[in-house]
């Protein structure tokens, strides 16, 4: 098959076109990130469809309505309203603590201590307030971990007895879906000091909008003038700012303005639980886009993330998989009870296990739902164990990074413009199609089996359809156009058939090539003698009405159209048997047609078309006859009564023969 060549023209298409697109990716514009998303969103549910291997000894234990039912009736031994006592937590950590859970993480926030709740009734009429109750089951325990974010952070007495904390934050998307987790974010906890004033109403001081300058931290104020704290060249600052120079006894007389402390995500904290990460000897490396948590021995994760921290959940483990242990609070606490009643043999379903702890029930402001590319509406306490099998299992949503999508946005365009240019239109669009839904599947099947993202909507509806699309449009305005006048020139020469060649040949050029070929001349026989009848004619008329001058001349040239009207008629038929044969018409001489086959389109039937063409002729020209000696009969009568009459007679139509 012969190539076309690829002109001056359509490349500046592909190449301006190609260009837009790799912008457009540069720029990262909002439009086709959340085209880029929606694909996403697809492949993420396509993947739940098809098997894959997760941690086996993840668990969620939930509170639905029928715990805060179990709670509020009594039949666990006590009654608490909604918003329960911290002795209800401390007695679940001390059921999974009996069957040896490894980790306990909670998705709920204890913010402050709450000395109203009623206290715990130990054995021997002793009692505890509910809060130490919880602190110190989870000082046995050992393997609570406690829920964090920016806004509430417990109390001391709480996360001195937890073995770490867990960052919950939810940052979604500007669509509002959840997709992506921030590994870590860093917590800055302020001296006591900074923090009685910023407690103090009469300050207006608000910890949050405070700058850290050089030599100095400045506190602004919703009125009046802002503080100024100065610090020395280490960065501490002098107590008797804030407390006057009589300092208690034993107190330093400086002390750092706040510590900075790095808190990880509850899915990361969780997996380092069980994989046994030094989460404080992370290398955390977001220039080249990853973060290496170290282990014992060989052990190692490490985490694909952008230039923030952020890295993409794989939503493998919806709520309701089989493959996540589950149990309601209410049965972990019946069960709590009859152990504490002495009963033995009593199931052991957490042992070994990491368990999340949060809310199902609906209708309260203790469970938190939202959108994920699994559904529109889901439980989004589910990220904490995703991520942690994310860790557990080493495997990490990948995305393909900007050089490697650029040059996917290069290559497609290009193979686009290649099948849009070399075949015909409608072959071009199929196999444009074709090669669009395979790297659509190669897609889909690069995230199912291995998480890694190959972007779909730039590479797509940008480099393929629209380089395919302004090319299509170029041909049809530019090219097409040019086709159609080629045609409509050569039609009245040639064949259909050998325009449709010509259109179809790679170049056409001036220049000679040896051709076996047949010629056929075919010629008016009578025309000299019509002409002469003609012109004597015309003269008889003029002297018959004395015309002279203008007069004179126009008698002439109606002869000589007349006589011109009826060469071109013979000749015109004899042309069009030509045409219809697939001859090539050369030229007319006078009252002369000359026509040749197998040129420029060769044909082994050369000589057979030739002689069809000239019997055709003859047949064309005896039927023409044929009806005009029938309209000269019905003229000769005519003019019998226009010579009765007295008007001039109608004159008869030559008839011609080749």
């Amino acid at each position: 098959m012969k190539v076309k060549p690829f002109k001056s023209v359509p490349a500046f298409i592909v190449a301006g076109v190609v260009l837009l697109v790799c912008l457009a990716r540069v720029l990262d514009l909002d439009f086709f990130q959340r085209l880029e998303q929606l694909t996403y969103d697809m492949r993420v549910r396509s993947a739940l469809r098809f098997p894959s291997a997760v941690a086996t000894n993840l668990g969620f234990v939930f509170i639905n309505e029928e715990s805060i039912r179990a709670v509020a009736d009594g039949r666990l031994g006590y009654r608490f309203g909604l918003y329960w006592p911290r002795q209800v937590y401390a007695r679940l950590v001390h059921e999974l603590a009996a069957q040896d859970a490894k980790a306990v993480a909670f998705d709920v926030i204890f913010g402050e201590l709450r000395p109203d709740h009623p206290p715990v009734q130990l054995r021997e009429n002793a009692t505890m307030e509910s809060d130490e109750f919880f602190a110190q089951q989870m000082l046995l325990a050992g393997n609570v971990i406690l829920a964090v974010t920016r806004e509430v952070i417990p109390p001391p007495l709480f996360l001195t007895n937890a073995i770490a904390r867990g960052d919950i934050s939810t940052d979604k998307d500007p669509d509002g879906i959840l997709r992506r987790a921030r590994a870590f974010r860093s917590y800055r906890t302020w001296h006591p000091l900074f923090r009685q004033v910023e407690a103090d109403p009469e300050y207006g001081v608000d910890l949050r909008r405070a700058r850290v300058e050089p030599r100095r931290i400045v506190l602004p104020r919703t009125q009046g003038d802002d503080i100024v704290i100065p610090l020395d060249e280490k960065g501490d600052f002098e107590l008797a700012d804030f407390v006057g120079e009589h300092l208690p006894p034993g107190m330093p007389p400086k002390a750092k303005p706040f510590t900075d402390e790095r808190i990880w995500h509850m899915g990361v904290v969780l997996a380092a639980r069980e994989l046994g990460l030094d989460l404080e000897r992370a290398d955390i490396d977001l220039a080249r886009g990853k973060i290496t948590l170290p282990g014992s021995g060989d052990t190692q994760r490490i985490i694909p993330v952008d230039a923030e921290g952020y890295f993409y959940i794989d939503w493998c483990l919806p709520p309701n998989d089989p493959r996540l242990t589950q149990e309601a609070i209410h049965d972990l606490l019946l069960q709590n009870r009859r152990r504490l009643d002495g009963q033995t043999n009593l199931p052991a379903r957490w042992q070994g296990r990491l368990a999340v702890v949060g809310s199902s029930a609906m209708g309260n402001d203790l469970t938190d739902r939202g959108a994920t590319p699994l559904a529109p509406d889901m439980l989004l306490v589910s990220k904490h164990w995703n991520v942690a099998n994310s860790l557990i299992t080493g495997r990490f949503v990948r995305r393909a990074s900007l050089p490697a999508e650029l040059g996917l946005i290069i290559v497609l365009g290009l193979l686009a413009a290649f099948l849009t240019w070399r075949f015909h239109a409608l072959v071009g669009a199929l196999l444009v199609a074709l090669a669009a839904l395979g790297y659509g599947l190669l897609a889909i099947i690069l995230y199912i089996q291995w998480r890694y993202w190959l972007p779909l909507a730039l590479p797509l509806l940008g480099a393929m359809l629209m380089t395919h699309l302004c090319l299509v449009t170029w041909r049809v305005l530019f090219e097409q156009a040019e086709k159609r006048r080629v045609k409509s020139i050569f039609s009245t020469i040639v064949s259909p058939k050998i325009v449709q060649e010509l259109l179809q040949a790679k170049s056409l050029a001036l220049g000679g090539a040896r051709r076996e070929i047949t010629v056929l001349f075919a010629d008016v026989r009578g025309f000299t003698a019509l002409t002469d009848a003609s012109q004597e004619q015309a003269a008889q008329q003029i002297l018959s009405r004395q015309l002279s001058g203008a007069a004179a001349e126009a008698v002439f040239d109606e002869q000589a159209r007349d006589t011109l009207q009826t060469v071109n008629l013979y000749l015109g038929l004899v042309a069009d048997t030509i045409i219809n044969q697939d001859g090539t018409l050369d030229k007319f001489i006078g009252d002369c047609v000359m026509a040749f086959w197998g040129a420029p389109v060769p044909s082994p039937r050369h000589a057979l078309q030739c002689v069809r063409a000239a019997i055709d002729a003859q047949r064309a020209v005896h039927e023409l006859n044929q009806q005009r000696a029938r309209e000269n009969q019905r003229r000769q009568l005519e003019n019998q009564a226009r010579a009765a009459s007295g008007q001039p007679p109608l004159p008869l139509l030559p008839i011609l023969c080749l």
